[in-house]
């Protein structure tokens, strides 16, 4: 039996790229996939824009974990794949996906990531996710998580916390099953650390990560977080 794919994508105030992120998704729905939007109730008309691109727009509450479960919630696809609206798949996402989930039977996975942008650094820090992916089987959103639909459900979803959603859920899924990890990278945008300058965001987002392991609450990261980004 071919699997298919429902491809979820949490978006907040992206009408300026979202358009083009979706018209890159539409050979996969061409080839029976569905592309998901689970918008967070921005101002700037994102879910109007989505509606010709997209096989379902729902609104949800705002917040990545939130959203990503509402998405889950009406998929029909036999695999969930979360993706951020500014990172962008291998054209052979699903083949690579499907493929990769009929070898050994592992349940859920993630790419490799490449940052686009000029600084340096950022090959570096790409290298540095990847590595500590493969080597913990955690994974940050960036790297375009999937889980088959089962396994995503008998695990209860994205726990709903405020910040450091992927990593919670990577851990409930390793206790089900092994990473698969597909080495053809997703691109994603370097906006989020080029905005807050390269080094200062590196720093901001391994001490939340610390903070996180150390037991402080997500919800206080996410203050932390927002007030920093101002």
């Amino acid at each position: 039996m071919v699997l298919s794919i429902s491809i979820i994508i949490p978006t907040l105030n992206e009408a300026a790229n979202i358009e083009s992120a979706l018209a890159r998704l539409q050979p996969l729905r061409a080839r029976g996939h569905e592309v998901i939007v689970a918008d967070g109730g921005g101002d700037d008309g994102t879910a109007k824009l989505v509606q010709p691109w997209a096989d379902r727009v729902i609104e949800s509450a705002r917040g990545r974990a939130h959203q990503m479960n509402a998405g889950a919630r009406v998929a029909r696809g036999d695999v969930l794949l979360f993706l951020h609206a500014d990172t962008r798949l291998p054209d052979d996402a699903d083949r690579l996906i499907l493929y990769g989930l009929a070898q050994s039977n592992p349940a859920w996975g993630r790419f490799d990531i490449h940052i686009e942008g000029r600084h340096p650094l950022l090959r570096v820090v790409a290298w540095f996710m990847n590595a500590r992916s493969r080597l913990t089987s955690v994974c940050t959103g960036d790297q375009s998580i999937f889980v088959r639909r089962d396994l995503f459900l008998r695990v209860g979803g994205y726990p709903p916390i405020d910040l450091m959603e992927d990593i919670a859920l990577s851990k409930l899924l390793r206790r089900h099953s092994r990473l698969l990890r597909i080495t053809v990278p997703v691109a994603t945008s370097a906006r989020r650390w080029e905005a807050g300058g390269v080094w200062r965001t590196v720093v901001l987002m391994w001490w939340l990560r610390l903070r996180y392991f150390l037991g402080a609450s997500p919800a206080h990261l996410q203050r932390v977080y927002e007030g920093v980004r101002r």
